[in-house]
């Protein structure tokens, strides 16, 4: 009878622990970008959490990303 408590308590433990992993990501995939980046013919970069694009394309992949950080929080903030 133990054996069988025992193994129903971890059949419980994984089925939460599932759950809590399938809340927990979002599907990856097309659409579900944080950022898109525009290289031709024109430069852009436009970050879906606070709906601000940015012109500055080579600074930010050179890790001049401080303005977009202050935009996302901005923008979190407002929720």
């Amino acid at each position: 009878m133990k054996m069988l408590k025992s193994r129903l308590y971890e059949l419980e433990l994984e089925q939460q622990q599932a759950e809590k992993d399938g809340v927990a990501k979002s599907e990856i995939g097309w659409g579900h970008q944080i950022r898109s980046y525009v290289m031709q013919p024109y430069q852009q970069i436009k970050d879906s959490r606070s709906n601000e694009a940015y012109s500055n394309v080579t600074a930010i992949l050179d890790g001049d990303i401080d303005e977009m950080i202050e935009g996302v929080l901005i923008a979190q903030n407002r929720s």
